[in-house]
C-alpha cells in the first residue's frame, strides 16, 4: 500500500480562489463539520420552534411520559439499530469526497445546498402548487431564472419573452421535457390551419405550418390567444374547442398523422456522443427509436459539415426536423460540440423554411458556463476567460458558450458540477410563452399568461411539468447554493475554474508520464480536454493487438474501480473507463490513434464473437470535480500522486505478464 511520498512536485503557487473553497464543502478530511452540526442542530430547533408556535394553545399530543413506557423503549431501540446498521452498511460508499476518487460525475457536496435541503426536509413541501408548497415553488421558479441568466436568455420577468425553467429528478427527465415542448410548439399551427381559424395569418399549408420554427410558433401562438380572448363567451368557447380538438396531444401521433398524410413524423438529430436518453425519450413520446439520427464526430465533437448535410436531405425528401441536440460537456469525454455551428445551421434552415428547435443537453457542463458570465450577466471574452488557464478555453469552446443564448432550450443538472444532492436536474427554455402548450388545463385560454403575472402563473407549476409531485426541498438546495455562489465567475465560477485548472495540469502530468514509460507502454490523451475531464489509453509497448491492450486497461481498471467486497482504504484511487468506438470516431480518428499507440488498425475486428474484445478502444475515464486535487495548503498534488501510481501499476502488471 503506497504511501504519501516524500517528494512531491511542487504545486502552483497558492491561489487567492482558496479561502473560500475552503468554506464551501464538509471536506474531504469532515474539516467543516463544526460549521454543518451548528447549522443542523440551529435549524432543527427552529423548526421545532415553528411547531410549537403554529396554536400554542393546543396541548402536545404526545404526553412527556411516552418516553419512559416498554414500547417507546423497545422502538427506540430497534430505530436505533437499524440506523447503526444503516450507518456501518453506508460506510462502504464510494468515497466522493475524496480527492482520490476521479471516477464518474460525483464529489463532495455544497454545504449550502446540503444544509438547505437538510432545513427544508421536515416541512417536506410539494412543488407542484402553491397549495402544498407556498414558499418552495417560488424559489424553484426563481432557481429556473437564475439558470436563464448563467445561460445568456433573458430572466427579467416583465419581458414578454423572459425564459422558464424548472427542476427535474435529472437531466433524462429534463430532455424529455425538452422534446415535448418542441413537439408541442411544432404541432400547434397545424391545429390552427387544420381547426380553420379566421382572421389569422396562418401559413399556406401543413407543410409551412408545421415547420414554422419556434420563434414564428411562438409568435402565433400569441396572435392567437390575444385574438380568443376578444371573441364573445360563446364563440370563445366554440374556437377554443375546436382547436383543442386538433391538437397532437388531443388526437394523439397516430391519428394526426392521418389527418396530416402530407406530414411525416418528425427526426430528431443528435451527435453520436448524445446521452441514451434521448433514444429512451423518442420511445416514451410515441415517436419511435427509428426517428433518432445520430450523426458523426469529429474529434469526439459533432461534425457540422454532417449537421449540414442532413439537413439537407431532410430538405429534399421533405422530412420535417423536430430538433438538432448539441451536447456542452459529453457524458464520456467532456469535450462541447460546436453550438454556434448548430444554431446557424437552424437559421439556414429557417430561412428555406425547415425549421426546427435546438436544444442543448448541458447535464454535466451548464455550469461552466459561469466561468463565461459576469455578475451583470454578459459575456466575458475568451481573453478574459483564458486569464490564468494554458489553453482553456479553445476558440470553438468560447464560441459554443457564447451561442447558448440563442439556443430554444437547455438540459443542466444541479445534481452534477453544481455539488448538489441528487436528484435535480433543471430544463430551461428561452421563451417561456411556448410552455401555454403543456399546460394540462388549458392555460393558453383560461389564464393571463403575460410576463406581469409570471411568478402567479408558475405558481402551478404541476401543470407545466412531467412530475405529479416534486420536492421542495431540492428547489430549496439549488436556490440557497445560487444566492451564496451567485452564478457568475467572480463567485460560483470559481469551483469550476479550479477543476479546469486541474485538468490541464493533469494533461500536462499524463504527457510526462508518456515520456517515463517510452519503452514500457504508450500513453496517450486521445483528446485535449474541452472541460474537466480527461481521458487516458495505454498499450504496452510491443503489442500490435487492440484486443491485449483492452485486457491490459481493464485490468487496471479493475483496481480503479470500487469493488463492494474489499474495504475502501485498501484502494489508491478509484477511477472510471470508457470506449472509443469506430461508429463514433470516424475510422480516420480512429486509426490516428491506434497509430498513436502503435496499435494494428486491422486488430480492430467486428466483435461479432463473444469472447472478442476487439472492436473498439478501452481507455480510462477521469472526472476531475474535486477541488482539492491541487493541496496548496500540505503542498500535495493528488494528479502526480495518482499518476505515479499509476505509473508504477503499468510497470507491475507488465513486469508479471507473459512475453
Amino acid at each position: 500500500m503506497d504511501n504519501l511520498p516524500g517528494r512531491v512536485p511542487s504545486p502552483p503557487a497558492a491561489d487567492p480562489d482558496r479561502p473560500m473553497l475552503d468554506a464551501l464543502f464538509l471536506g474531504p478530511y469532515g474539516e467543516n463539520d463544526g460549521l454543518l452540526e451548528k447549522l443542523m442542530v440551529e435549524f432543527l430547533r427552529d423548526h421545532v420552534y415553528w411547531r410549537r408556535n403554529f396554536h400554542p394553545e393546543d396541548p402536545p399530543a404526545i404526553p412527556t411520559h411516552a418516553a419512559q413506557h416498554p414500547d417507546y423503549k423497545a422502538f427506540e431501540a430497534r430505530l436505533r439499530r437499524e440506523l447503526h446498521q444503516l450507518s456501518a452498511s453506508l460506510k462502504r460508499s464510494v468515497p466522493f469526497h475524496s480527492p482520490r476518487y476521479i471516477g464518474h460525475m460525483a464529489s463532495d457536496l455544497l454545504l449550502p445546498g446540503l444544509a438547505a435541503q437538510i432545513l427544508t426536509l421536515p416541512y417536506n413541501p410539494n412543488n407542484v402548487s402553491e397549495d402544498a408548497a407556498p414558499v418552495t415553488i417560488d424559489l424553484e421558479v426563481k432557481v429556473g431564472l437564475q439558470l436563464a441568466r448563467m445561460l445568456g436568455y433573458p430572466d427579467d420577468i416583465t419581458r414578454a419573452d423572459c425564459a422558464f425553467g424548472h427542476l427535474t429528478s435529472g437531466g433524462t427527465v429534463a430532455n424529455y421535457q425538452a422534446l415535448r415542448l418542441a413537439l408541442a410548439l411544432k404541432a400547434f399551427p397545424v391545429a390552427l390551419l387544420a381547426a380553420g381559424v379566421p382572421e389569422l395569418a396562418l401559413p399556406a399549408d401543413d407543410w409551412a405550418a408545421f415547420n414554422l420554427g419556434p420563434a414564428a410558433g411562438i409568435e402565433l401562438l400569441e396572435h392567437w390567444q390575444a385574438w380568443l380572448a376578444a371573441q364573445p363567451a360563446g364563440e370563445r368557447c366554440h374556437w377554443r374547442d375546436a382547436v383543442q380538438a386538433q391538437r397532437l396531444e388531443h388526437l394523439g401521433l397516430v391519428e394526426f398523422f392521418a389527418r396530416h398524410r402530407e406530414l411525416r413524423v418528425p427526426v430528431v438529430l443528435a451527435p453520436i456522443t448524445a446521452h441514451y436518453s434521448w433514444s429512451k425519450g423518442l420511445k416514451l413520446l410515441g415517436l419511435g427509436r427509428d426517428q433518432l439520427q445520430l450523426l458523426p464526430e469529429r474529434g469526439m465533437r459533432l461534425d457540422a459539415d454532417a449537421l449540414k448535410d442532413a439537413l439537407q436531405r431532410c430538405e429534399r425528401e421533405r422530412q420535417p426536423v423536430l430538433m438538432a441536440v448539441a451536447v456542452l460537456g459529453t457524458t464520456e469525454y467532456g469535450t462541447v460540440d460546436p453550438v454556434d455551428a448548430v444554431v446557424d445551421a437552424r437559421d439556414r434552415a429557417q430561412a428555406r423554411g425547415l425549421g426546427f428547435s435546438v436544444h442543448v443537453d448541458a447535464a454535466w457542463g451548464g455550469y461552466l458556463a459561469t466561468l463565461f458570465r459576469n455578475p451583470d450577466g454578459s459575456l466575458r471574452s475568451r481573453a478574459e476567460v483564458g486569464v490564468g488557464f494554458a489553453h482553456f478555453p479553445q476558440p470553438e469552446v468560447h464560441a459554443a458558450f457564447a451561442a447558448l443564448g440563442r439556443t430554444d432550450s437547455v438540459t443542466v443538472d444541479p445534481h452534477k458540477l453544481g455539488y448538489l444532492p441528487y436528484g435535480a436536474g433543471a430544463f430551461i427554455c428561452r421563451d417561456h410563452r411556448a410552455t401555454a402548450l403543456l399546460a394540462e388545463a388549458a392555460d393558453y385560454v383560461f389564464h393571463d399568461t403575460r410576463a406581469t403575472d409570471y411568478m402567479s402563473r408558475y405558481r402551478r407549476l404541476g401543470q407545466f411539468v412531467p412530475e405529479g409531485s416534486k420536492s421542495g426541498a431540492a428547489a430549496a438546495a439549488v436556490y440557497v447554493t445560487h444566492k451564496v455562489l451567485p452564478l457568475d465567475h467572480i463567485h460560483f465560477g470559481r469551483l469550476p475554474r479550479q477543476t479546469v485548472l486541474a485538468a490541464e495540469a493533469f494533461h500536462a502530468r499524463t504527457r510526462r508520464l508518456a515520456d517515463e514509460l517510452d519503452g514500457i507502454a504508450h500513453v496517450l490523451v486521445p483528446f485535449a480536454p474541452d472541460s474537466n475531464l480527461v481521458c487516458v489509453a495505454i498499450n504496452p509497448a510491443g503489442n500490435r493487438d487492440i484486443a491485449r491492450a483492452n485486457a491490459f486497461v481493464r485490468t487496471l481498471h479493475d483496481e480503479l474501480r470500487c469493488d463492494p467486497s474489499q474495504p475502501l482504504q485498501l484502494k489508491q484511487f478509484f477511477g472510471s473507463m470508457t470506449t472509443l468506438q469506430p461508429e463514433a470516431l470516424g475510422m480516420t480518428e480512429m486509426r490516428r490513434i491506434l497509430s498513436a499507440l502503435q496499435i494494428d488498425p486491422a486488430s480492430l475486428g467486428d466483435g461479432d464473437h463473444e469472447s472478442a474484445d476487439n472492436d473498439r478502444l478501452v481507455i480510462l475515464r477521469h472526472t476531475l470535480m474535486n477541488p482539492y486535487l491541487i493541496d496548496h495548503e500540505n503542498g500535495i498534488s493528488y494528479i502526480d500522486l495518482y499518476l505515479e501510481h499509476l505509473g508504477r501499476r503499468i510497470r507491475a502488471l507488465l513486469a508479471g505478464m507473459p512475453a
